[in-house]
């Protein structure tokens, strides 16, 4: 069946339906990171979505251009070098760096591109598509020599946030940023330099200063998408105002529907509660990773659940992820160990991987499809008990799992044993050769107190980590 996702604009499930008129080739827009600080695992829900979403569209035949910016110029990336008393660039670049190597660490594959706002190509065409709006009486210059977006000029500007915009009084020009919804005004495009830039600013046919946040994405995504886009995420909090500016910009120089799809993540909330430092519930991935547990878990724990609906993140839940990869590590090495290198043959469990497709074909429904993924856990670990899945039937699962795992990237890690668990397997066998089963339980017993577990099979002593 076709794939149908919610789209903010209607608030309907919609099938899905790019641009491209051969229909394979996917312009796909995500909102990255503001590089002031390390992203936290709330940013992270919202790229790990977007990461499920890519890997689904491309196992169902998709081509997907992703491109993801880089905020670098905004109102808190100049506050915070400031303060650091660092050059912007060398700032932000530390968390540029950052970004990077968490992504890696969580498996989110990598946008074809990552354009940052302070690139000259992007800088020129953020002034180009002022100039533009300017010229149609779209954007004005203000007293303080910022460049604004006159909203009465675009009168569709609410519509993806569903605002009725006649109800809300305008309260005047927006120069910071960010605001809430009940102060609807005329948002900056150019902002004039003032003493709390310091050295952030660039030459602009209105003077020295710098780009507005909403411009430099409607600039980056239209350079290397194109004016109109199939499909656009963020979290939810991006709707309004960030998303609804983009529409408003692009579409006044475009002329044409800026985006297709809008799709957008639910909030983070983290033991029932809103994530926030004063509450001790603030989490980087890094701070994690300091806690023992791995950017495999953190993944597992963050897409598994729908991402329309609020995920509660929290430690037990953490360990609840451990205990759950540790049940598929133990079907895989089983299926592994069963297969051999017998040729692929189908069984009464076979097709699985179709049907957990379909599951995320349905919005990304990804409790389903993890649903039906651990049911024939339960089955085929039933079967290998019985002795009645044969070699050919395991080699036949392992290939349907690998076709999944390209969609969740929850392989296992490769094992680094350490020596010292090594040395102690060694002593084991040699105590088992001479039959002297009291210390081979007590060998075992101290390879256990190092994290893991080993089995005894014909093919020798196999180690899992607990």
């Amino acid at each position: 069946m076709p794939i149908h996702l919610f789209n903010t604009l209607t608030r309907r499930i919609e099938p899905f339906s790019p641009l491209d008129p051969a229909g394979r080739e996917v312009r796909m827009y995500t909102c990255g990171p503001t590089v002031y600080n390390h992203a936290h695992i709330g940013n992270f829900r919202a790229y790990l979505f977007e990461d499920l979403l890519q890997r689904h569209l491309e196992a169902r035949g998709y081509h997907v251009l992703r491109v993801m910016n880089l905020t670098d110029v905004d109102d808190k990336t100049i506050r915070d070098s400031r303060k650091a008393g660092k050059h912007l660039a060398d700032f932000t670049q530390i968390y540029k760096d950052a970004f990077f190597t968490d992504i890696d660490t969580l498996r989110i594959r990598r946008a074809l591109h990552y354009p940052a706002a302070t690139e000259p190509r992007y800088l020129d065409r953020m002034i180009s598509m002022i100039q533009q709006l300017q010229a149609a009486g779209i954007a004005y210059q203000a007293e303080d020599r910022s460049l604004y977006f006159r909203l009465s000029k675009f009168p569709a500007y609410g519509r993806l946030a569903h605002l009725n915009l006649e109800e809300l009084r305008p309260s005047g020009r927006v120069r910071s940023d960010e605001y809430e919804k009940e102060s609807i005004g005329d948002f900056a495009l150019w902002k004039a330099w003032d003493e709390n830039d310091g050295d952030v600013a660039w030459d602009s046919p209105w003077g020295r200063g710098r780009p507005g946040w909403h411009i430099e994405c409607s600039a980056m995504a239209t350079a290397l998408l194109g004016p109109e886009l199939d499909i656009h995420c963020g979290g939810v909090d991006n709707i309004f105002p960030h998303h609804e500016a983009e529409i408003a910009q692009s579409e006044c120089c475009t002329g044409k529907p800026f985006v297709r799809h809008w799709l957008h993540c639910a909030h983070l909330m983290v033991d029932g509660q809103k994530m926030s430092k004063s509450l001790g519930n603030f989490h980087t991935l890094r701070d994690l990773l300091a806690r023992g547990f791995t950017g495999r878990e953190t993944r597992y724990a963050l897409i598994t659940v729908n991402y329309r609906l609020p995920c509660n993140f929290t430690i037990p839940g953490l360990e609840g992820a451990r205990a759950a990869l540790s049940r598929l590590d133990q079907w895989v090495e089983r299926l592994t160990e069963n297969a051999a290198d017998a040729t692929p043959e189908s069984s009464p469990l076979s097709g699985f991987s179709g049907r957990f497709l379909d599951c995320l074909d349905d919005d990304l429904n990804i409790s389903a499809a993890m649903g039906q993924l651990f049911d024939l856990v339960r089955e085929s670990n039933k079967a290998l008990d019985e002795h009645r899945l044969t070699k050919g039937q395991s080699a036949a699962l392992l290939a349907e799992w690998r076709t999944i795992n390209a969609v969740l990237a929850l392989e296992a890690d490769s094992l680094t044993i350490p020596a010292q668990v090594l040395d102690l397997v060694e002593q084991r066998q040699q105590a088992r050769a001479s039959k002297d089963w009291a210390l081979s339980d007590q060998i075992r017993d101290q390879i256990a107190a190092l994290g893991w577990q080993l089995k005894d099979t014909k093919e020798g002593p196999k180690l899992l980590p607990t």
